[in-house]
């Protein structure tokens, strides 16, 4: 099973890394540069993350009532994409 997750993480890490090189060469613009990157590596839990995000998103729609809507869809993802991180192992880290 150890073998399993290995491969698993291993195999994730790969296709992770080739979406952010294709992110990059599309865009111009380093996702892990960016200063979000470094505060979401730093968060330790699914808590963590949505208090982060839910912080952004605050900034972004100061103007805008949508923040209700966006926080009903980030919950779940964060939470689900959490534990996913979680199955594959240490070796993927936080995004």
């Amino acid at each position: 099973m150890s073998h399993v997750q290995s491969n698993s993480s291993s195999n994730f890490q790969l296709i992770f890394n080739n979406a952010l090189k294709a992110y990059e060469k599309r865009t111009k613009n380093d996702l892990l540069a960016h200063p979000l990157a470094a505060q979401l590596q730093a968060c330790d839990s699914p808590t963590a993350i949505l208090a982060l995000l839910h912080r952004q998103v605050q900034e972004l729609n100061q103007a805008r009532n949508s923040e209700e809507r966006l926080s009903k869809w980030l919950d779940p993802t964060v939470n689900v994409l959490y534990a996913f991180s979680a199955i594959l192992g240490e070796g993927v880290g936080l995004v």
